[in-house]
């Protein structure tokens, strides 16, 4: 199976929450700007066709759309999705929203997109790898892909998921499963395998005090790659 039901569903069941800046996604609102502050360290979004893939409530899809990128958004939860399409008429932004497996879509745009995001999903399906694989096919060479996850060590085990789900109740509890998260290595060894060369890795850093998000070099728990198609 190439993604988990259970998984789309505990998003479903959230999904009136996307939109609450206070509520159970409040991280995903906090560390929204390091997220596109990344990217836009590696590449222009002005005007590029850009595809953000597991988008979820749209956090992302739209903050990308506000800085110039043309963007499609696909995610399997279809409440999520609902919420995505509902909140574009409050932001008066444009973003194409489907409720579509990744697979599908790249039998629909296979090589189309200048960019792919990919942010916080890897952590949470069968098999990264294939997900990988699907963001490869949608790129045109020389694209740019975008992913973060969790790294896989004592230490993301205390953070990511005893001190952010119980102790600091960052995001809520059963977020994570600790078995899912990705070594920086192991993810290389799945980009490299399909054609995609990383060009940079920053972690993400979280100050208690001021609730603030920002990049780092520590990618010792959660890290964002940025790579190339390079064929």
């Amino acid at each position: 199976m190439v993604f988990s039901q259970a998984e789309i569903d505990k998003f479903n069941n959230l999904a009136h929450e996307w939109w609450n800046a206070e509520g159970e996604f409040k991280t995903l609102h906090q560390i929204n700007p390091a997220r596109v502050k990344f990217i836009q360290n590696h590449c222009l979004l002005d005007n590029k066709k850009l595809i953000d893939v597991g988008c979820g409530g749209g956090i992302l899809s739209e903050a990308l759309a506000q800085n110039g990128a043309i963007v499609d958004a696909i995610d399997l939860a279809p409440q999520s999705i609902e919420i995505a399409k509902l909140h574009l008429y409050e932001s008066n932004l444009t973003v194409n929203y489907e409720c579509i497996e990744i697979g599908e879509k790249v039998q629909q745009a296979a090589g189309q997109y200048d960019i792919v995001s990919c942010m916080e999903m890897l952590e949470h399906v069968p098999d990264p790898g294939y997900i990988i694989a699907k963001c490869a096919e949608l790129l045109k060479p020389g694209g740019m892909a975008f992913f973060s996850t969790l790294n896989r060590n004592y230490k993301s085990y205390a953070l990511g998921i005893i001190a952010a789900e119980y102790l600091l109740k960052l995001v809520p509890t059963g977020t994570h499963d600790y078995g899912k998260f990705i070594k920086p290595s192991e993810l290389r060894r799945m980009l490299n395998s399909h054609g995609l060369e990383i060009i940079a890795i920053n972690g993400i850093n979280y100050n208690p005090l001021t609730q603030n998000f920002g990049l780092s070099e520590d990618a010792s728990i959660n890290y964002l790659v940025a790579c190339q198609k390079i064929c």
